[in-house]
């Protein structure tokens, strides 16, 4: 497998995507927000002492995805296009699903993931004062759209992508 972030003498580089096609891309992201019942009594109600904790997550979410290339070296500044920031309250935790959309030479990947764990990092924010064990996990690229290897989903649990 040759990897393309380095160069013939192994150093990292950027990869020159100045000769691929623009095509529209997306890519879907999620993770879990896990906090305890008392906390979601909290979200669910408004009641957390640093205010609306979902509506800071899904702009800290947009925001995460915006920066990406600042964050993650070697990322491909792009347009983004579209991103969406899923916050699903359950019993126990709160499902992030980040979604970014360009038409660009270069995948979004790294945007949606960037964008669920700043969404997860802002609601450890918000929450910290009345649960500190909090926890963000499982961050996990769901799938992915466009480009030159087209479609990819993740296969169910228990299975390894191809």
């Amino acid at each position: 497998m040759e990897l393309t972030h380095l160069d013939e003498h192994g150093a990292a580089r950027m990869v020159d995507v100045s000769g691929k096609d623009v095509t529209a891309r997306t890519a879907t992201a999620t993770g879990s927000f896990i906090t305890t019942p008392e906390v979601i009594a909290l979200l669910r109600s408004d009641g957390l002492p640093k205010g609306d904790a979902l509506a800071v997550a899904r702009i800290a979410g947009i925001a995460g995805a915006k920066r990406t290339p600042d964050l993650v070296p070697l990322c491909h500044p792009i347009a983004l296009h579209g991103v969406t920031v899923d916050l699903v309250v359950l019993d126990d935790a709160v499902k992030i699903t980040a979604t970014t959309r360009t038409a660009d030479r270069t995948g979004v990947e790294m945007e949606a993931l960037t964008s669920v764990v700043v969404a997860g990092l802002a609601l450890y924010d918000m929450v910290k004062a009345v649960d500190r064990a909090a926890q963000l996990t499982d961050v996990q690229l769901l799938a992915k759209a466009g480009g030159r290897s087209g479609e990819w989903r993740r296969e169910p649990a228990g299975r390894e992508p191809s």
